[in-house]
């Protein structure tokens, strides 16, 4: 399986901005998916991740309220929904599935990193 992460771009403070992550293939499409990101010179964090039916969301502290995460499962397909989006929200933005259980913030037990797409806040 192979995700990719896409949607990303220039906004400025305080725009919105909606990624998706996009699954080749149905394997592990009943595993949870999760958002990280990593910003340059920082090592990558956790933002959220969604259950596999959709209802069960878990977010970082630094993006609940602003960001939301959903699944379109007839598309195979996560999204990340970005509003009042800050300078200090600017990095890469990747996609996995959660394969081990655990902590949804430990970036160990997710695979299938896709490739991850640019989000750059200008203040």
């Amino acid at each position: 399986v192979q995700l990719q992460a896409s949607g990303g771009g220039l906004v400025q403070a305080g725009d919105s901005l909606r990624l998706s992550c996009g699954a080749s293939g149905r394997a592990y499409s009943s595993f949870p998916k999760g958002w990280f990101r990593q910003a340059p010179g920082k090592e990558r964090e956790f933002v959220g991740n969604i259950n596999w039916r959709g209802d069960n969301t878990v977010y970082a502290d630094s993006v609940k309220g602003r960001f939301t995460i959903s699944k379109d499962n007839a598309k195979n397909t996560v999204y990340l929904q970005m509003n009042s989006l800050k300078p200090e929200d600017t990095a890469v933005y990747y996609c996995a599935i959660k394969i081990g259980s655990g902590s949804s913030s430990d970036d160990s037990l997710y695979r299938y990193w896709g490739k991850g797409t640019l989000v750059t806040v200008s203040s």
